[in-house]
């Protein structure tokens, strides 16, 4: 004998699986009435509780919410004729959201879905996956969105910088967090797939050149650059010089970079981040000895991973189980883990520290950061005497 409580938890559960397939569908009529059972109880299950089957169906009674409660009279032989809610019928998406509370935010999504799809029929597809930013985006965002859509379909190959895009309201700060979103979207109006499409060969925009932090840690590799210690460059001018290190050290944390002290035949990358993909684009380092100090957590690993495509040599600094443990109490959380179940460019003592962290092994979302560890032990891993 389900209850109200019973059928919003049973629509919740409707409403995540079905939501995009509801915005999508062209013909209501192929999908409902949805019927949800109410469970009417047999003669037998009855005289067990005759109290709880009569408040049951005085709750269906006198239901006054979304919905068509159907009843079903039952005859039977020791408590005679009785009429039973038998299920639930409602007619369509928004009976469902008004059972659970997302009646604002499917009117809304609605709407903007239509807007779309009437500028881009083929956008059906996309938008409908796209069902939280369609509910949830601000009125002027979504309104710069459909300007922007507007112009770079108009403008696919314009070759200017974000900031240089016409159109009020919009500039790097507002695309920059966007351009996943920009992508799939225009992705969809052109009919492509997304796979290997960036934002700016979809949008037609200019990319800023990729500028890669350098710091010559060795006195004769300065001399050669004027005596120069720390510089950045696109990685383009990068590529072209000649410095010929013998190690090259990939930092992550742009303070501890700047710390690092002289060591002979030593250029240090600093803060690439997941732009590792540079160090495929430098040629004078490809035969040097690689280290890679980043962060204990997953995404630390992920980048380790993804430096390691294109430097295969690196040797990780400090990201053992050893390492972490000593510092357990500098721990802190890392806000989203890395979503990749192996990364098989991991060497098998890396491996395990990256699964431990994704099973929350040694807590709930746990990472230490490299500039928590202590500046004498990084000394000493390097080989440097204290």
């Amino acid at each position: 004998m389900k209850q109200p409580d019973d059928v919003r938890t049973l629509l919740k559960k409707r409403f995540a699986g079905k939501h995009r397939e509801w915005l999508v569908a062209g013909d209501p009529s192929q999908q409902w009435p949805l019927v949800i059972p109410l469970g009417p109880p047999s003669e037998a299950e009855a005289l067990k509780q005759v109290d709880a089957v009569r408040d049951w169906a005085s709750v269906w009674r006198n239901w006054s919410g979304e919905g068509d409660v159907k009843w079903v009279e039952r005859r039977w032989r020791l408590l005679g004729t009785q009429r039973l809610p038998e299920a639930l019928h409602l007619d369509g998406p928004r009976a469902v959201c008004a059972w659970i509370g997302e009646l604002d935010r499917w009117r809304i999504a609605e709407r903007r879905f239509q807007d779309l799809c009437q500028r881009w029929p083929q956008l059906a597809l996309t938008a409908s996956r796209l069902f939280n930013v369609l509910a949830d985006f601000e009125d002027a965002d979504f309104q710069r969105l459909l300007l922007a859509l507007d112009w770079l379909e108009a403008n696919p190959r314009s070759g200017l910088y974000p900031r240089q895009l016409p159109i009020a309201g919009l500039d790097t700060k507002w695309i920059e967090p966007r351009k996943g979103l920009l992508a799939k979207l225009l992705a969809g109006i052109r009919k492509l797939d997304g796979n290997g499409e960036d934002f700016h060969s979809l949008s037609g925009l200019e990319s800023l050149p990729a500028v890669v932090q350098v710091r010559l840690l060795d006195p004769v590799l300065r001399a050669r650059c004027g005596g120069l210690r720390d510089f950045s460059a696109p990685v383009e001018q990068l590529a072209g010089m000649s410095l010929e290190p013998t190690t090259v050290l990939v930092v992550e944390n742009l303070q501890s970079g700047l710390a690092l002290p002289d060591m002979p035949g030593t250029i240090a990358l600093i803060a690439l981040g997941y732009n590792v993909d540079v160090l495929s684009r430098i040629p004078w380092i490809s035969g040097c000895r690689g280290i890679y100090w980043g962060d204990i957590d997953t995404h630390g690993y992920a980048i380790l991973h993804r430096a390691r495509c294109h430097l295969p040599q690196l040797q990780s600094l400090l990201m053992d189980e050893a390492t972490l443990l000593q510092f357990s109490s500098l721990w802190t959380k890392e806000a989203d883990q890395c979503a990749a179940e192996d990364l098989p460019l991991l060497q098998p003592a890396e491996r395990i520290v990256y699964q431990g962290l994704r099973d929350h092994r040694w807590g709930h979302c746990l990472r230490l950061e490299q500039e928590r560890i202590s500046w004498q032990l990084v000394l000493l891993a390097l080989g440097i005497p204290r």
